[in-house]
């Protein structure tokens, strides 16, 4: 669902899992969405974002989770 929309690039941001196109992390939305920031706040803030791109950071996050739930 995510793979074209989430990328890293070791040039990119650290390497950092980024939206696609932007130097938007997965981190900063998870971030800003754990304070309280809606989808729309996010939306407004970065116009190269779409609601996608959001969702996708989202299941990218859960997967690497799963991920690191299993290896352990």
């Amino acid at each position: 669902m995510y793979t074209s929309l989430i990328t890293s690039d070791p040039k990119v941001m650290m390497g950092k899992p980024v939206v696609a196109g932007t130097r938007i992390t997965v981190e900063h939305i998870l971030e800003e969405l754990a304070a309280g920031t809606t989808v729309e706040e996010l939306l407004e803030a970065h116009p190269r974002l779409t609601p996608e791109a959001i969702y996708a950071s989202l299941a990218y996050a859960v997967e690497l989770l799963r991920t690191m739930k299993a290896a352990s």
